[in-house]
C-alpha cells in the first residue's frame, strides 16, 4: 500500500528507517526454542497431576497480600483482557496501524492476536479445573469458563501487548517516546499473570505456561515480520 507523500509525513516524523527496525529486532531465537521445550515440560507436570502442591502453595503465599489498592491494581491489569474490551482493543490497534500507514505490522498484530486462537486450542485439550472457592483459596467473581490452562489472559497480553511494545521499540525514532510508549505495555505483560493468581482465576502453572508459549510464539512472529520488512533492504532478517 503507497500513500501520498504528506499523509506519510506524520508517521515518518516518529518512525524510523525499515533497515534500522530490522536491526533492532534480531535474536532470541534460541529462547523461543526454548520457551516452547519450557511450555511442554510444565503441560506433562499439570497434565500427570504433579504441581498441584506447588500450584496451591504460591496460590496462597500470593493471596495473603490481601490489600484493597493491591487488588484494586491487579483487576486493573485483568480488565483489558475480559470481554467486550479483550476484543476491542486489539481490534483498535489493527486499526491505528493501518491509519498510519504501516499496513505489513498490522497483519502482523492480527497474527499477534492468534494468540487467543491458541489459547482456546490448547485449552480444549488439557481442560483443567480452575481454582474453586475453598479454606486455603479466594477466587473474586468473573465471567470465566473453559480449561484454566493455559491463561487466556496472560498469553494473549504476551502476544498483543509484547508485539506491540515490540513496535514501539523497533519502530519509533526519539528515544523519550520508545520508552514512554513501551513501558506500561512491557508492565501489562509483566503483572498480568500475578493479577490471574492473584484473583484465583488460574493456577500458577497456567501463568507459567502461558508465558513460556506466548513468548515462543512472539519471537517466531517477529522472526517472521522480520523478514517480511527485510525485503527490499540490505539487512538481513
Amino acid at each position: 500500500m503507497n500513500a501520498p507523500p504528506s499523509t506519510l509525513l506524520p508517521t515518518a516524523a516518529v518512525t524510523v528507517a525499515p533497515h534500522t527496525a530490522v536491526r533492532r529486532g534480531r535474536g532470541a531465537d534460541v529462547v523461543e526454542r526454548l520457551g516452547f521445550l519450557g511450555f511442554l515440560a510444565i503441560f506433562g507436570l499439570v497434565r500427570a497431576r504433579r504441581s498441584d502442591a506447588i500450584d496451591l502453595a504460591v496460590t496462597v503465599k500470593m493471596q495473603r497480600w490481601s490489600l484493597p489498592w493491591l487488588s484494586r491494581l491487579m483487576e486493573s491489569i485483568s480488565w483489558p483482557g475480559f470481554p467486550p474490551q479483550s476484543r476491542v482493543i486489539p481490534a483498535a490497534m489493527v486499526a491505528l496501524l493501518v491509519l498510519a500507514w504501516l499496513p505489513l505490522e498490522a497483519v502482523a498484530m492480527i497474527g499477534a492476536w492468534g494468540t487467543a486462537l491458541v489459547a482456546t486450542l490448547v485449552k480444549s485439550v488439557m481442560r483443567r479445573p480452575r481454582p474453586v472457592v475453598g479454606v486455603d483459596v479466594r477466587v473474586i467473581a468473573a465471567p470465566l469458563g473453559g480449561s484454566s490452562f493455559p491463561s487466556g489472559h496472560t498469553i494473549t497480553y504476551v502476544g498483543v501487548y509484547g508485539f506491540a511494545a515490540y513496535l514501539a521499540h523497533t519502530l519509533l525514532r526519539p528515544t523519550w517516546l520508545r520508552r514512554l510508549v513501551t513501558a506500561p505495555l512491557v508492565a501489562l505483560v509483566a503483572f498480568v499473570g500475578p493479577s490471574r493468581v492473584y484473583q484465583g482465576h488460574h493456577w500458577f502453572t497456567d501463568v507459567s505456561a502461558s508465558y513460556l508459549l506466548g513468548l515462543s510464539y512472539l519471537l517466531g512472529l517477529t522472526r517472521l515480520y522480520r523478514g517480511w520488512k527485510a525485503r527490499g533492504t540490505s539487512e538481513q532478517p
